[in-house]
């Protein structure tokens, strides 16, 4: 569960996600990550604690408020998809937070619009539920369980065999396809395991829109 909170000592508004302390296992983990970072392309961490609600603890970790929502929500602000200037902007700005995790070690393992939030200031990164550390030793982090949205896993990931940072960059190309189209990347399939075989083993990318300037680049 996602609420807005405020301060009770300052007028600070802030995003707190909540679960049940029993089965909080993945955002204890996710706290800890967070609690780790510090980049204007990544949301910013706000603490946690556990409280008591109706004779059950929770656990609550607060996280940075983004008022615009979603990338996701902003492309259907956008009429469902979003122009090129725009495309590009945000992409920057993926690109980057991409880069600061990936210098520390974490691959974030679920890159799509709905983990990424907008606000005034532009994109940032959000959701580290699947997120893990590269194992210097494993290089790809194959100790850790395989996560994440199967619409946009890479095909290394779907065939279960390792995620990483390689795995990130495919999630972004994905999350490029929908803010140009406004759909899901694979459009043609809707089985979760076919989709996943699909990808795994077909050879196949997600179709990319042509630009507007295609024509005029090859003439």
């Amino acid at each position: 569960v996602v609420s807005v909170a405020k301060s009770r000592f300052s007028d600070e508004v802030f995003a707190v996600k909540s679960v049940e302390l029993s089965e909080s296992q993945l955002l204890q983990k996710e706290q800890i990550i967070l609690s780790q970072l510090s980049s204007s392309y990544v949301v910013s961490y706000k603490g946690y604690d556990v409280t008591k609600e109706k004779d059950k603890l929770m656990f609550n970790l607060m996280m940075e408020y983004m008022p615009d929502g979603t990338l996701s929500d902003e492309i259907q602000k956008q009429g469902g998809r979003m122009n090129e200037r725009l495309i590009g902007y945000y992409t920057k700005q993926i690109v980057q937070g991409l880069d600061y995790l990936h210098s520390r070690s974490i691959a974030h393992c679920d890159l799509k619009g709905q983990n990424i939030l907008v606000g005034k200031t532009g994109a940032k990164i959000a959701d580290f539920g699947c997120a893990r550390w590269i194992d210097p030793v494993e290089r790809e982090g194959n100790a850790e369980p395989i996560g994440g949205t199967p619409m946009f896993m890479a095909p290394e990931v779907a065939r279960g065999e390792e995620q990483g940072c390689p795995a990130d960059i495919w999630g972004l190309g994905c999350t490029i396809i929908e803010m140009a189209t406004g759909g899901s990347p694979w459009t043609n399939v809707t089985n979760a395991a076919s989709l996943l075989y699909k990808i795994a083993f077909s050879g196949q990318s997600p179709e990319i829109p042509k630009s507007s300037l295609y024509k005029q680049g090859i003439s």
